[in-house]
């Protein structure tokens, strides 16, 4: 069956929770081991603008959301609010972040990632709001977003990274990329 990205339903979470687990000691996404919540409940982000779910074979085999960036102000990580904010020249309601983005290991090269990431950037652009995304600089994803044309605006330390990973780096997509 060809692959298929729809929005992420419920019945979706415990396939997608145990993939990022699974997925997770190849990545290193997300950093924190072990979790602090059950892995469907760090899929299934409260606030989330938008979700989708990619499947093959009617397996979920990745995820992507979409979720607000709020004014530093309000926000629980006001640098990477700033930091987003600047490097877009725009205030907070005008952005998102592009989150909770994993493939599960099995299916890595098959263009899964590609796909959801296009629906999440499309989504974007359909509601006038300029990409973001955050990113600790382990193995390759910082060097893939930087080829497709993200654009490192800095670093910071949220209160969540742990004190041994480097500082999490803050990125934007520059709109019509």
């Amino acid at each position: 069956m060809p692959l298929v990205i729809r929005p992420r339903t419920d019945a979706d979470l415990p396939v997608l929770g145990r993939a990022l687990v699974e997925q997770q000691a190849a990545s290193g996404y997300p950093h924190r081991e072990p979790l602090p919540m059950a892995p469907e409940d760090f899929v299934a982000r409260s606030g989330a603008l938008a979700t989708w779910t990619a499947l093959l074979d009617d397996e979920p085999v990745g995820h992507v959301a979409v979720l607000p960036v709020r004014d530093p102000e309000v926000s629980l990580e006001p640098a990477l609010s700033r930091l987003w904010m600047a490097g877009h020249g725009l205030p907070a309601d005008r952005l998102a972040e592009i989150g909770v983005y994993f493939t599960a290991t099995h299916v890595r090269g098959r263009g899964v990632g590609a796909a959801l990431m296009r629906t999440a950037l499309d989504h974007l652009a359909e509601h006038e709001l300029a990409p973001c995304l955050d990113v600790i600089p382990t193995g390759s994803a910082v060097d893939l977003y930087r080829r497709t044309g993200w654009r490192e605006v800095g670093r910071t330390r949220p209160a969540w990274l742990d004190a041994d990973a480097p500082d999490v780096v803050a990125m934007v997509l520059p709109t019509g990329s």
